[in-house]
């Protein structure tokens, strides 16, 4: 089954435990610390659009871009922040994204870039990035690290349960791949309150951070910096998480 079809509608309701507006003002300090106050920015694989929301509160003309139809149909029945503009949510696989013109800065967090399975696909979603970035614009994304699939998740099983619903999440991660396999299996309690059983299985790949600044070159783009999550510190051993900025170059000024 293709991921986030039926995890779509439940996808809030388990992932509560994300602190959303944190992440949103460490991810909008990243991006005045490089001059992106305002404009467009695109954020790819938004999702049910929660963080696409608080962005556009915080001022910035959004656009979120998702793969999975479930996951925008959830997103557009949420309502824009007043006073915000209203976000356009396109339907595309982030591997084949296509604007309608350049944008200031391109998103893309929760991981979203750890399911780009090749290293090909890594280079593929920069240069698209480089491509429809303004002169100078940045993109900044998060990446799972190795250290967090092979030393935290690896042959882990988490579950959950709640009175909507439960999920039960068996992780197995290839050390040679560096792949983290998933089998996601949901209890959704339907409208005559008896649950409705359904399986997912997901895939997310680990880079390296000398793969990514790689990856970075070989699309075009200059690579600024490499944090570990929430901090401006440099990546460690132990680091669950980083975020990465890059920057266009080519475009003149």
């Amino acid at each position: 089954m293709e991921a986030y079809t039926g995890f779509a509608g439940v996808y809030d309701l388990f992932m509560d435990d994300i602190p959303y507006e944190e992440w949103c003002r460490y991810l909008v300090g990243l991006l005045r610390d490089h001059g992106v106050t305002d404009g467009l920015v695109a954020e790819l694989g938004c999702g049910t659009g929660k963080m696409t929301r608080l962005l556009a509160g915080a001022g910035y003309d959004m656009i979120g871009i998702d793969r999975s139809d479930e996951m925008l149909g959830m997103a557009m029945e949420q309502r824009t922040p007043t006073g915000a503009a209203d976000i356009l949510y396109l339907q595309q696989d982030m591997r084949e994204f296509e604007l309608y013109g350049t944008v200031r800065a391109i998103a893309s967090i929760c991981d979203s870039m750890n399911y780009l399975l090749e290293y090909e696909d890594l280079v593929r979603v920069l240069r698209l990035a480089n491509n429809y970035l303004d002169p100078g614009g940045v993109m900044i994304f998060d990446l799972n690290t190795v250290y967090k699939y092979s030393q935290l998740l690896g042959e882990r099983t988490i579950a959950e349960n709640c009175e909507e619903g439960s999920f039960i999440w068996e992780n197995d991660y290839d050390e040679d791949t560096r792949i983290n396999e998933y089998d996601l299996t949901l209890y959704i309690r339907g409208t005559d309150g008896r649950f409705d059983r359904c399986e997912e299985t997901h895939y997310q790949r680990a880079y390296t951070t000398d793969e990514v600044r790689r990856a970075i070159g070989e699309a075009g783009m200059e690579f600024v910096a490499a944090y570990d999550a929430f901090t401006k510190e440099p990546v460690r051993e132990d680091s669950e998480r980083i975020y990465v900025i890059a920057r266009e170059k080519g475009k003149k000024r």
